[in-house]
């Protein structure tokens, strides 16, 4: 799913203009990109968290030649999905259906 189609899914539930959905969708994923950047935890209940860690330096290898590499430090989001959520995605099987 797109962020296009998410905005079309909004605007079909809410009654709300093409506009003001793409706008709605813009500024949420602002905001949870603001609030990650000053180093805070987004926790939307039912759904996840959301949460920078850092990733230390080390060493790797490129695998295509083998050549061993430096990998400087670095800062990842990182996304860990609610109980209810896991559960809700763990209940479909493997067609893609709900299990029954």
């Amino acid at each position: 799913m797109t962020k296009a189609e998410v905005a079309n899914l909004l605007m079909e539930k809410t009654g709300l203009g093409r506009a003001e959905s793409c706008q709605a969708v813009e500024i949420f994923l602002d905001s949870i990109k603001e609030a990650l950047q000053q180093g805070e935890k987004v926790s939307l209940v039912g759904f996840g968290t959301f949460l920078v860690k850092n990733k230390n330096p080390r060493n790797g290898r490129n695998p295509r030649t083998g050549e061993q590499i430096f990998i400087e430090e670095k800062n990842v989001v990182v996304f860990k999905p609610g109980k209810s959520f896991r559960e809700s995605v763990n209940a479909i099987d493997a067609t893609g259906s709900d299990a029954e």
